[in-house]
């Protein structure tokens, strides 16, 4: 059971800015410092999409499901539904601008129930992101050690090490001031922005070859291990291309960031809806230069493409083959840095979310999670968040031929639960309809077609990542090997069965939703 709040003692109103008296409106003051530009808000949304981390950390996915055409097709028609998702969701944060924005919306929307799993779906699938990231940097970093010969082999066990040292590291970065991750988060643009601009011209410049335009935007590969290879079955095309979508959905995630920090964003109605889309479209962009200078530089054997060495060996493979040692040593450091400032961004967007949810009462040890330090950072939350997503992420220390599936699993996880819970006050906010009350920046009527749009393509590529990614992952084949699970679907279902026993048994009683933590005398006086 979540442990009762203190009553809030009734005071003098305070003289409120427009962003708080929005903020009293929905039935909170400010307990977080409002420090963060509306570029910021951009920026953390822009840093946790990061093109150099999710691009290339699961670029071999994408090739390996579908080859070149997985890459040049699937990543503008995958990114055009999510800034279809995107503009639905600034939409919701523009009339209601909380920390916890994705639940309070359903919540509001759709009753305590629909919140209480929303938020749960929501705060896994940050947890999940937060500890992929990490891990994702990890690799890169031990991948740029080996480039430049500081070691002889790979190994999962240096990179585990890699990736708990990175937890440690985000951690305290996050518990000092909010007005230093903004800073952070600042730097990250640039970087993402000049360290892409590098990859892609150094992969443009370098390489004493590249593939044909007609061979990045019509070949295909199949090296899932289904269909024995094969890529002109239906089969390929609607299930073996759709496993490669995880590149697309995975990289472009985390960009409710904007939402999560929204109180602590200045005019937030409007910032931190722009943050969302403007983050979308522009990491669509950015990455689709980027994917498509990577994809050019595949390294032939005997004059064809060598698709086949790119599932295991990823784009740390198209990188040495193609530029040799010391180029793509660079090129990994320029990456490993980013996802080591995507990482932060995960990390606060989390400690955030996890914040805004227990002031809510919603997770055991609601008190402890919603406190705040001397910095009005949510210190307690950011601590547990690390923690457990570096104990979801042990299965990594198994491997498939080189290969930790379950990162690939942890990135499922991410992707199910943070869409997933999009999904949920998206679809309200249409049932709505017209009811609804907008913000200052809105869609009109364009939701009656929008919404139903992003739910569509959430539930369907949410299926598709639920589904065995290898053969050896099928319990149902004689190769069948439990390192190769993709537990995505066993993880969010066990989670969603939890919940859902724990809401009929006890939080049903209890749980009614967001509660107020400002004085209604306040909300009163100012005619909020």
């Amino acid at each position: 059971m979540p442990e009762a709040h203190e009553p809030v003692p009734t005071h003098p109103a305070p003289e409120l800015s427009e962003d708080e008296k929005h903020l009293a409106k929905l039935g909170y003051k400010q307990e977080l410092s409002r420090s963060w530009s509306g570029f910021s808000n951009f920026a953390i949304s822009f840093s946790i999409i990061s093109i150099l981390a999710g691009c290339l950390t699961t670029y071999g996915a994408g090739i390996s499901n579908g080859g070149p055409i997985s890459i040049s097709w699937s990543w503008p028609i995958i990114s055009a539904f999510i800034l279809i998702i995107g503009f639905t969701m600034s939409e919701l944060v523009s009339a209601m601008p909380t920390s916890g924005g994705i639940y309070y919306w359903a919540s509001k929307l759709g009753g305590p129930a629909a919140g209480f799993f929303t938020g749960w779906l929501n705060l896994i699938g940050l947890i999940a992101v937060t500890a992929s990231v990490a891990y994702g940097c990890a690799t890169f970093f031990e991948l740029t050690f080996l480039e430049w010969g500081l070691y002889d082999a790979f190994s999962l066990n240096r990179i585990f090490v890699f990736f708990v040292v990175i937890l440690a590291l985000i951690t305290v970065i996050n518990i000092f001031s909010s007005h230093l991750l903004a800073l952070i988060n600042n730097i990250s643009v640039w970087w993402h922005v000049v360290g892409a601009a590098v990859l892609i011209g150094v992969l443009l410049f370098v390489p004493d070859d590249h593939l044909s335009v007609s061979q990045v935007f019509t070949d295909k590969f199949n090296g899932s291990g289904w269909s024995d290879g094969s890529t002109g079955t239906m089969a390929f095309w609607f299930v073996i291309i759709p496993f490669g979508f995880i590149l697309t959905q995975y990289t472009i995630t985390g960009f409710d960031a904007s939402v999560h920090l929204s109180e602590e964003t200045q005019g937030a109605a409007k910032a931190a809806a722009q943050g969302i889309w403007r983050s979308i479209f522009y990491s669509a962009v950015g990455g689709y230069l980027l994917l498509l200078a990577v994809t050019f530089a595949i390294p032939k054997v005997d004059g064809q493409p060598d698709y086949a060495s790119i599932p295991a060996g990823g784009v740390a493979y198209v990188f040495d083959a193609s530029l040799g040692a010391n180029w793509a040593g660079t090129l990994l450091f320029i990456s490993a840095c980013a996802q080591l400032f995507c990482a932060t961004a995960c990390l606060t967007s989390t400690s955030r979310m996890m914040f805004a949810f227990s002031r809510d009462r919603a997770v055991p040890g609601s008190r402890f999670w919603s406190k705040v330090n001397a910095n009005r950072t949510p210190a307690n939350a950011v601590i547990c968040a690390a923690v457990v997503g570096g104990i979801i992420t042990l299965p990594a220390l198994k491997s498939v031929n080189g290969i930790p599936t379950a990162f690939y699993a942890v990135t499922s996880v991410s992707v199910i639960g943070l869409y997933f819970s999009f999904a949920i006050p998206i679809f309200l906010r249409w049932r709505k309809g017209d009811s609804f009350e907008v913000g200052s920046w809105n869609n009109g009527s364009k939701y009656k077609w929008m919404n139903p749009i992003a739910v569509i393509e959430i539930v369907v590529v949410g299926i598709m990542l639920m589904l065995p990614t290898t053969p050896y992952g099928a319990p149902w084949r004689d190769e069948f090997d439990w390192a190769s699970v993709n537990y995505a679907p066993v993880m969010t279902v066990g989670v969603l069965l939890v919940i859902a026993i724990w809401w009929l048994v006890s939080a049903s009683k209890w749980f009614t939703g967001p509660v107020h933590t400002i004085d209604d005398a306040v909300v009163q006086a100012f005619d909020v």
